[in-house]
């Protein structure tokens, strides 16, 4: 069989690396996940948190913020729902667009985001780049790239 056809097996070390990387995703988020708990946070929330504070005026389109951050507009729409209980954020409406909705960052938001992001900093080093040495964050960085681009041209596909 030709090496890439669909109804080939993963060689050892395919199936070994494929297996890391699927198990370094899942424990990574689920532990930087837990580490947000006590802030009353989840890894959703805390990255919408992060693209509305990096947004100018700390606002995006709801499409916008869905198409960020990989969820259905009616998955997000549930989110931020949640969101604004808790008072981290509020829906305003658009006035080029009137079916158009931003998703805003409150001060509280803003708050939380400034409280919360060191020790998320800190989660982030301790369980994985404080464990990948600086050379192999570039060979990882460098490898990933073209998966990365591949995922993002074929979701924009879809």
């Amino acid at each position: 069989m030709e090496k890439g056809k669909s109804d080939d097996w993963l060689t050892d070390d395919e199936q070994r690396a494929w297996r890391t990387y699927v198990d370094v995703g899942t424990l990574l988020l689920n532990q930087l996940g837990r580490d947000l708990e006590p802030f009353d946070l989840t890894i959703n929330d805390y990255e919408i948190l992060v693209n509305l504070s990096e947004s100018p005026q700390r606002r995006m389109r709801m499409s916008d913020l869905a198409r960020t951050t990989l969820q259905s507009k009616s998955r997000l729409s549930h989110q931020i729902s949640r969101m604004e209980k808790s008072g981290l954020v509020r829906r305003e409406n658009c006035e080029s667009d009137r079916r158009g909705l931003f998703a805003v960052l409150t001060e509280d938001g803003w708050e939380t985001m400034r409280r919360v992001a060191p020790h998320h900093v800190t989660a982030v080093r301790e369980h994985f780049i404080d464990l990948v040495p600086t050379d192999d964050q570039a060979a990882l960085r460098k490898a990933l790239t073209p998966v990365v681009e591949h995922l993002r041209a074929a979701r924009g596909r879809i």
